[in-house]
């Protein structure tokens, strides 16, 4: 988001630092443990929670290079938690500590919605079928997933607490308070690009969460299970989240509603939709020996439409943040 000037007021909470700020920085920093000691552990070649006949035993090389991009990525929640809680981090400007808490959050959130709904479907519906090959050993994914939840959880109160100090003038009001800048049309034109872009990731999540195989891989076919389906299901949730939240944000719909209801949805939804499906066509470009697994060029094109939708949604979040900014600094000066 475009930079903008934090309200003139007296020191805030984040920079006396309360209990809750700092009981939510120490929980975010060790639920990063696990998951950094696991990744260490598999670049220096351990084998620990990868049982035998898993693909990731197969080329140790790229297996180091993705974890290794992985590890980066979940050392920066210890730099955001930093950032969200030290008297420095005010100073930080807007647009570069906006990305990377929407990166984390769009990377966190469907994992946040998933995990606990495959929980819940495996009890109900008995033990995931085996596949071909173990890819981890179940107490791995307990453990990494239930600690990204809790990163999750933590950074978004963190974050939270921190845009409220900062921000939080801009996201009173109603939608129909919101004023009318000069980039509306521009914003109902995205709204409509993402509309209609969200229409074909749309309708594949869809259908591939109904039990429907077109456009899938063999091997994806072959893997499928309750998990299979309600990552298809939740991916279908965000886009729907996105797009809603472009919508009235653009067409200025649902003019009752609080401004912090679409801004949440455009936020958390194009967060969601462009960081799994930048993530999903990153992992489709890898090369894959067996040729069964490697995505078919549908679902590669469903992932860069949804990448894109993401991206659209955010350019409205964005500029309407910024309108909103700029007039609050007008009225002020």
């Amino acid at each position: 988001m475009p930079q903008t000037i934090a309200p003139r007021v007296a020191p805030s909470p984040a920079t006396r630092l309360s209990r809750p700020r700092r009981l939510l920085r120490v929980v975010a920093v060790l639920a990063c443990g696990p998951y950094l000691g696991l990744k260490a552990a598999w670049i220096a070649g351990s084998s620990v929670g990868i049982p035998e006949g898993s693909p990731l035993l197969d080329d140790r090389l790229a297996v180091a290079v993705i974890n290794g991009v992985s590890v980066l990525l979940d050392s920066a929640v210890i730099v955001l938690a930093l950032v969200l809680t030290r008297p420095w981090g005010l100073r930080v400007p807007a647009w570069l500590l906006a990305f990377p808490v929407w990166v984390a959050t769009g990377l966190l959130a469907p994992i946040m919605a998933g995990f606990p709904a495959q929980l819940v479907v495996r009890a109900f519906a008995g033990a995931e079928p085996p596949g071909r090959d173990a890819f981890l050993d179940e107490w791995v994914f307990a453990v990494v997933y239930g600690g990204f939840i809790v990163q999750g959880l933590a950074l978004g109160g963190l974050f939270v607490l921190y845009a409220r100090d900062r921000w939080g003038h801009l996201w009173r009001g109603r939608v129909g308070d919101l004023p009318v800048g000069v980039l509306g049309p521009a914003h109902r034109a995205l709204a409509v690009a993402a509309a209609v872009l969200a229409l074909l990731p749309l309708t594949l999540h869809a259908l591939w969460a109904c039990g429907v195989t077109a456009g899938l891989s063999e091997g994806r076919v072959a893997d499928r299970g309750g998990d299979f389906h309600v990552l298809e299901a939740v991916y279908v949730v965000f886009l729907l989240a996105a797009v809603a939240g472009g919508g009235l944000l653009a067409f200025r719909r649902g003019r009752a509603l609080p401004v912090s209801v679409p801004l949440g949805l455009a936020w958390v939804g194009s967060g969601a939709v462009a960081c799994w499906g930048g993530w999903l066509s990153l992992a489709s470009l890898g090369g894959v020996e067996n040729i069964a697994d490697r995505p078919t060029p549908l679902m590669s094109l469903a992932y860069a439409v949804q990448m894109l939708v993401g991206f659209l949604v955010a350019a409205i979040g964005a500029y309407s943040f910024a309108e909103r900014s700029a007039g609050a600094v007008r009225r002020a000066a």
